[in-house]
């Protein structure tokens, strides 16, 4: 996955949330996103669409998700 282009005040600038999920689901899996981030759509029959309708609902989940992303992203 190409890195977010640079900006100085928002990480994420040019990502949208499924692009993140699919990396994430890519590099961990849904066993380990289930894990991470305990919440029903990780964990339960898990599909990209049924993340995407639950994060974009509720901003606190969302908030992790993106955290996890940068957070290994930073790490590289």
């Amino acid at each position: 996955m190409p890195s977010p282009s640079c900006h100085p005040r928002d990480p994420l600038h040019g990502l949208t949330l499924e692009k993140i999920i699919n990396h994430l689901v890519q590099q961990h899996g849904w066993v380990e996103m289930g894990h991470r981030i305990p919440i029903r759509c990780f964990q339960i029959n898990p599909t990209v669409k049924s993340s995407l309708t639950f994060l974009r609902k509720t901003p606190w989940a969302r908030q992790k998700v993106e955290t996890w992303f940068i957070e290994e992203h930073l790490n590289l």
